[in-house]
């Protein structure tokens, strides 16, 4: 957009320059007048591309469809739509769908949620730009069901979006093309949008896609109550005087309506009404921020002279605040002005706005105009009821219906997040159905876990785990202290190991903790003594070992019950073996460095003595064996010194007595 207006801009100025230069230089009158024909051309380009061309580049409305349980991405006619492939986004059995009704998109395939896998399952989907949406899921059957659908093989559920439960599916559904599907306004603003369904018992829920689409960020402003707490559950949308149903699409639709759903309705009924057309073109129609389609004004219901009121009566559910959108387009060409056609409108008999002259207030004929209140019922009926003052008829285009849904507070974060690492840890069977919001909808908690409401955060949070008795194995997280607002927790008879985890002890607020009957090995954390909420400790069972914390037996005496049999190596307290002298970590390593050194010493001294006795005792053998050899050897040797010695002095005798011999 920025760079058409400049390059607009630029040839502005280069042709204003260029008429300038020409008449300065005295060109011909007719050159001159060229000049200012491409100059006026220009400008008008520039009045008319500018807007046509910030058009174009406004951004599209984000959109993400998934065609449920489908391998592949898939195209469907007429539009050419899109669905993306169903990859990662949840759980159930992906199966064919029987043929679906003119209203649903032509998918072939499904996913199914069996009650094995648990009560509620979500579709998680990610990466959502922060925004306002319009949320809409459609169901089917399961293929290898009964084409004739009944009571018996309908399954019957509850849909939750964002953690507030939104519609449930009614007996017979599936034989009403305007009942395939429930349809939302919803705020997304954490990045993710979270679709889930909660069964009730009566069949596995059956999801043929799911749609989340972009609408404008004052999309159905209704008031001072409108805004991210609110959602808007579409009950109906009627095109008076058409008798065909029709999406935004089928109008051509402006795409940031949301490719809204308009049920056909040819007449109220019991000849009350006219239906009139018309192809000429509205004014006012497609306009920020709803878009309604143009085709929506060129059809309507006109009241007769044997019954001037015009009524339409639909059933709600009680004690519910609705949101009601009416339109007008003055497309009689009996009404020639002003003044020439006003009426009442009344819901449940109580005047809503008086004296209505559509051509007036819209500002001309072939105007469309829209009408918006809100009404609390308490009955069961909502009655819409045009009545004329002048000109005897009255005239109504379409009418919406949107139940004012108040969005439930979702679980803390962090509590969330400790549950997933508990579920996790535990491996927590998928009966269990521990997906989606801990706490919410209130009519579909996790089963095991208790919530209470926090007004401090204006969140839930768990206050309670009742997972005793489930089978469960694993081991218990550190985790677990992200639960910081659990009074009670009870994890008895199981198959959980390894050591209690000394974070538990962070959990100030607890008053019940029951471990026992597993196999937790290791001693008890010195930090669950210093919980004074603390009431009730079982922890008997299991293999723990080492001291009881002090803190703990000085309890007892204020009435706590503490129970810690039926584990052998624990000590400290009335009831358990007398502890020894109390070491510290330090101290049992270098005692046990020390006896290892000194048995090693003890070794090696022992190898080494037992070696020199070996040494000792075979010289022992060895001259026991070769003595009188020994004793000849000596001998021979001792007479051999003797004769040496006597030669010896005999040589020096005859040299001394040399000479006088000699002569």
């Amino acid at each position: 957009m920025l760079f058409t207006l400049i390059v607009l801009l630029s040839l502005h100025l280069v042709v204003e320059r260029e008429v300038r230069s020409k008449a300065e230089a005295k060109k011909s009158e007719i050159e001159a007048q060229m000049w200012r024909f491409l100059l006026l051309l220009q400008t008008w380009l520039l009045i008319f591309c500018l807007p046509f061309s910030i058009c174009l580049a406004s951004p599209a409305p984000w959109v993400m469809r998934i065609s449920c349980g489908s391998r592949v991405n898939v195209h469907t006619p007429p539009t050419n739509t899109l669905w993306y492939k169903d990859f990662a986004y949840t759980g159930g059995i992906p199966t064919n769908s029987t043929a679906t009704s003119y209203v649903a998109p032509p998918l072939k395939t499904l996913r199914y949620f069996p009650l094995s896998e648990g009560p509620n399952n979500c579709y998680n989907i990610k990466r959502v730009p922060r925004g306002h949406y319009s949320v809409r899921v459609f169901f089917a059957l399961v293929a290898h069901q009964d084409p004739d659908p009944n009571f018996d093989n309908e399954p019957l559920f509850d849909i939750s979006v964002e953690g507030t439960q939104i519609y449930s599916l009614q007996s017979g559904w599936s034989s009403h093309d305007d009942q395939v599907f429930t349809e939302a306004q919803v705020f997304l603003i954490d990045g993710t949008a979270s679709v889930c369904f909660h069964s009730t018992g009566h069949g596995d829920p059956a999801i043929l896609s799911i749609e989340i689409l972009e609408v404008d960020d004052r999309a159905y402003y209704f008031g001072p109550e409108w805004g991210q707490g609110v959602i808007l559950k579409t009950v109906t949308r009627l095109s008076c005087g058409n008798g065909k149903s029709k999406f935004d699409v089928d109008y051509s639709g402006d795409r940031w309506g949301g490719d809204r759903f308009w049920n056909k309705m040819p007449t109220f009924g019991q000849n009350s009404d006219k239906a009139i057309s018309t192809e000429n073109s509205i004014k006012k129609a497609s306009n920020a921020p709803n878009f309604y389609p143009e085709a929506l004004y060129q059809t309507a219901l006109v009241s007769t002279d044997s019954q001037p009121d015009l009524t339409y009566t639909m059933d709600v559910d009680p004690n519910k605040n609705y949101s009601i959108w009416l339109h007008f387009a003055e497309i009689d060409v009996s009404i020639t002005g002003v003044g020439k056609r006003v009426f009442d409108i009344l819901i449940n008999g109580d005047i809503v706005f008086e004296g209505v002259d559509v051509a007036k207030m819209s500002g001309d004929r072939y105007t469309s105009l829209v009408l918006n209140t809100t009404v609390a019922v308490k009955g069961r009926t909502l009655a819409i009821t045009l009545h004329p003052k002048e000109g005897n008829h009255a005239i109504i285009n379409a009418i919406e219906v949107f139940e004012v849904i108040t969005a439930e507070s979702r679980t803390l974060l962090e509590e969330v997040r400790a549950l997933q690492a508990l579920k996790s840890a535990l491996s927590l069977p998928l009966r269990f159905g521990w997906n989606g919001d801990p706490c919410v909808p209130q009519q579909h908690p996790w089963s095991g876990a208790d919530c209470q409401f926090d007004r401090t955060s204006n969140k839930w949070v768990i206050d309670g785990l009742g997972l005793d008795n489930q089978g469960l194995s694993g081991f218990l997280p550190n985790d677990i202290s992200g639960l910081h607002h659990l009074q009670s927790i009870n994890l008895s008879s199981n198959n959980i190991r390894g050591a209690i985890p000394s974070s538990i002890g962070t959990i100030t607020s607890l008053e019940v903790l029951d471990l026992s009957y597993n196999f937790f090995n290791g001693s008890i954390p010195d930090s669950i003594g210093q919980l004074a909420s603390l009431r009730r400790l079982n922890l008997n069972g299991n293999s723990l070992s080492g001291k009881v914390p002090v803190p703990l037996g000085g309890r007892l005496l204020h009435g706590a019950s503490f129970n810690f049999t039926d584990n052998s190596g624990l000590c400290g307290i009335p009831g358990l073996p007398t502890c020894g002298p109390h070491l510290s970590a330090g101290a049992k390593i270098g005692i046990a460095f020390g006896a290892s050194v000194a048995f090693l010493v003890m070794v090696i001294c022992s190898m080494c003595w037992w070696k020199r006795q070996q040494n000792i005792l075979r010289a022992q053998q060895i001259a026991a064996r070769g003595a009188p050899y020994a004793k000849a050897r000596t001998q021979t040797t001792h007479d051999i010194q003797m004769t040496r010695h006597h030669n010896h002095g005999y040589a020096r005798t005859a040299a001394e007595n040399g000479p006088s011999l000699l002569s």
